[in-house]
């Protein structure tokens, strides 16, 4: 399987990077995800619910981080099982382009396989739910980021009211757990 997509956010590019990275942010945002934490370099845990179809499950998984370029792109490797619906794994490519200083495009592509119930369910189904994940995410990323980013767009208070974040985490959750669970 592979999701390609793109969106305009309304930040500069560090600004965009450093939310995008912020994982308490994105745990915010990812529909379904209960927790994501640290569990090694560039190695987050997450845990997350979902339901696609007839099939609703509780995963827990693990982000990589690789190829790390800030504040430009940056690859994400995920694996996650549920007892209930079977295995995801798979990788997103994310990245940032400057557009001006108040705005930036981010293009992501993320690959996946998946077993088990899930692989039974049929694609056109698990393409609808991963599209509608990654609209509900974008949305509640979108209202997140104007609430933290100032009126003149230079991202300061943006940077100063998030905490320091780990560069990549945002790319695979955003497109890729929103992708993968979603499938």
């Amino acid at each position: 399987m592979e999701m390609r997509g793109e969106r305009v956010l309304a930040a500069s590019r560090e600004t965009a990077w450093t939310l995008l990275n912020d994982s308490e942010l994105l745990r915010l945002c990812i529909p379904g995800c209960e927790s994501m934490t640290g569990s090694g370099d560039d190695t987050y845990d997450v845990v997350m619910t979902t339901a696609i179809g007839p099939v609703k499950a509780r995963f827990k998984g693990k982000l990589t981080l690789r190829d790390i370029e800030p504040p430009s792109r940056y690859r994400l490797l995920f694996e996650g099982q549920s007892a209930q619906a079977g295995f995801a794994r798979g990788e997103a490519r994310v990245e940032l382009e400057e557009l001006s200083a108040r705005e930036t495009r981010l293009l992501y592509v993320a690959t996946a396989q998946i077993g088990g119930k899930l692989a039974q369910i049929g694609a056109r189904l698990i393409d609808a739910a991963a599209a509608a994940t990654a609209d509900r995410f974008f949305q509640s990323f979108a209202g997140q980021l104007s609430a933290r980013t100032p009126a003149d767009g230079t991202g300061t208070a943006a940077a100063a009211a998030v905490p320091a974040a780990h560069p990549g985490l945002w790319s695979w959750l955003k497109s890729f757990l929103k992708h993968l669970w979603s499938r």
